[in-house]
């Protein structure tokens, strides 16, 4: 049952879309997911169309003692559970200042649940429930858009991640990078996306997320993509992250959907090829090789 952070300390890296779309993909894959929002500015929360609850009844309530994942209202979104935050957050972290206050989570995780996967969203900040979340993770996601200031951004990220893991948690694996808001015509974005596999080399997912209009339009109406258009390059980008992924939580998982190759792992489609194409087109261009067996084959 894996804990997985996702973070970078830069935002406007497709953090919060990644969250949800991987919780939605992980959910509609079988797996009960609960998503916890750590994020006080409550994107996420307002994102599903979720109301700021009391803070008694929201993520801050993991701060206490007596923590009872089981004993939390969580609310029922499309696909996985959440539990929202509050703006209230913002105040109360400045009284969690003491050497202990970075365990809360995992303690409260470690009294129990009923989840397949847990996920931490996370501010674009180093804060308390930042560290609180990588504390308690076995794995980290790191969300990057191949440009300048969200691959500094990354590194980052990448070196709390290996703080945490030589002082607080060394159960924490090293982060796993995925590529997002990648627009294959943009030289740059090639240039940084070769840039971020040649530095962080095998912890670099192979899926990538394109631009794509399906995913901005998910950002207003509380729906994920897969909601929205389940054939879409989004949905089929996301679906292909979640199966990677899954291979990483879940040693020995293997989809239907995904072919091996003769040397034993997953084809996955060069970036050259899976960014072919325009990138504001929902169409059936790259990275279609690896689907979940849920996305009608018909569309493919």
């Amino acid at each position: 049952m894996p804990v997985i952070t996702i973070c970078n300390h830069k935002g406007g890296t497709g953090k919060t879309t990644t969250v949800m779309n991987l919780a939605a993909a992980m959910g509609l894959g079988g797996k009960r997911v609960l998503v916890v929002d750590l994020d006080p500015q409550c994107f996420l929360t307002q994102i599903m169309g979720v109301g700021e609850p009391e803070p008694a009844m929201s993520s801050l309530a993991l701060m206490t003692h007596d923590a009872n994942l089981r004993t939390l209202p969580v609310v029922k979104v499309s696909g996985f559970d959440l539990l929202p935050a509050t703006q209230y957050m913002t105040r109360a972290q400045k009284k969690l200042t003491g050497p202990m206050d970075s365990f809360w989570i995992k303690e409260a995780l470690a009294v129990g649940h009923d989840y397949d996967i847990v996920m931490l969203d996370t501010a674009a900040a180093l804060s308390v429930y930042t560290m609180n979340a990588l504390v308690a993770s076995d794995y980290a996601v790191v969300p990057v858009t191949p440009e300048y200031q969200p691959v500094v951004g990354a590194g980052q990220t990448w070196q709390t991640c290996q703080l945490v893991r030589e002082k607080l948690n060394p159960s924490l694996a090293e982060p796993l990078f995925l590529l997002t808001q990648v627009d294959g015509r943009k030289r740059d974005h090639a240039a940084y996306s070769q840039y971020i596999r040649t530095t962080y080399a095998g912890r670099v997912l192979d899926s990538v997320v394109r631009t794509c209009t399906s995913l901005a339009d998910t950002t207003h109406d509380g729906r994920t993509v897969f909601d929205h258009d389940v054939v879409s390059r989004g949905a089929r980008d996301y679906a292909n992250a979640a199966d990677e992924l899954s291979r990483h939580f879940f040693p020995g998982h293997q989809t239907e959907s995904v072919e091996e190759s003769p040397n034993g792992k997953p084809e996955v489609e060069p970036y050259e090829a899976a960014h072919s194409g325009s990138a504001g087109s929902a169409g059936t261009g790259g990275g279609e090789a690896v689907l979940h067996s849920w996305i009608p084959l018909d569309h493919c």
